[in-house]
């Protein structure tokens, strides 16, 4: 097995030099990334000791330099028929995971054990955590990091970034909840046991204002941890006049006292927000 030295040493080199794909030990360098991406082994992105999370941009440059030395195949499954350079995830018995066709997880992607993946979909690169629900539509984006816990809602869209390969990626943490067709992109992230509530939609500029004390305050690409936050708009003042522009509004916190099985939408409920 390649030592990670050598292997981000490869595919760092390979993505200056395409030419070194040509290479049998810099193309294996990308497989090799890969193949561990696929059994969460690597992370495109993970939490630090002080809580920060760090990108890994050699393993995004490996995924990139995957799609170059891929070919389009006609994959069938059952009366299913797709054409694509990356093949679907297989070994899903073996790893626990639950996917409900015609749900898709990408192979590159990692499901720990217990996820359930209704007929959604999980693109190469993402990490999931265990126990956590992709419920029908939701999407999770390439790269996005996904925690131990979440329940993604029906048509729920988690952005993913390729590019640039140092760019961080969505972040969802553990036990957060997010509410049917909302869109979280753009690195944006939800931090541990957060609340977005039905078509809240974040991205790296969205202003996320905490109107729960006596003051606004304003958060740009973080929800703070057990925050409930519902959709909302603020004024502008254009040329033309002043016009409401969408925002997301922090309207309180989930209660330490509501049960774990049912605080992600009880927490809503409290607040008269739509699951």
């Amino acid at each position: 097995m390649i030592d990670l030295v050598t292997l981000e040493a490869r595919v760092s080199a390979a993505f200056e030099d395409r030419a070194l794909l040509e290479d049998a030990d810099h193309r294996a360098a990308v497989l090799d990334v890969i193949d561990r991406l696929d059994r969460g082994e690597l992370r495109v992105a993970a939490p630090s000791d002080g809580g920060d999370w760090r990108v890994h941009a050699w393993i995004k440059q490996a995924i990139l330099l995957y799609f170059g030395i891929r070919s389009m195949e006609v994959m069938e499954v059952g009366p299913f028929v797709f054409r694509d350079k990356i093949p679907l995830k297989r070994g899903l018995e073996t790893a626990g995971v639950r996917v409900v066709p015609p749900g898709v997880a990408r192979y590159g992607a990692f499901l720990e054990a217990g996820v359930v993946l209704m007929p959604g979909y999980v693109n190469i690169g993402a990490w999931v955590g265990a126990g956590t629900m992709v419920d029908t539509w939701a999407t999770v984006g390439s790269c996005a990091q996904i925690g131990r816990g979440v329940h993604l809602s029906g048509g729920v869209g988690i952005g993913g970034v390729l590019e640039p390969p140092g760019a961080r990626p969505v972040i969802v943490e553990d036990g957060a909840f997010v509410g049917s067709r909302a869109i979280v992109v753009e690195g944006v992230h939800v931090e541990r046991d957060a609340v977005l509530g039905a078509n809240v939609v974040l991205t790296a500029s969205t202003r996320i204002i905490d109107v729960s004390g006596p003051e606004p305050v304003e958060h740009v690409g973080r929800v703070p941890a057990r925050s409930v936050v519902i959709p909302g708009t603020r004024p502008k003042r254009f040329p033309a006049g002043e016009y409401g522009v969408p925002c997301a509004l922090i309207i309180g916190r989930r209660s330490e006292a509501t049960d774990r099985k049912t605080s992600l939408e009880a927490a809503l409920r409290d607040f008269d927000v739509a699951v």
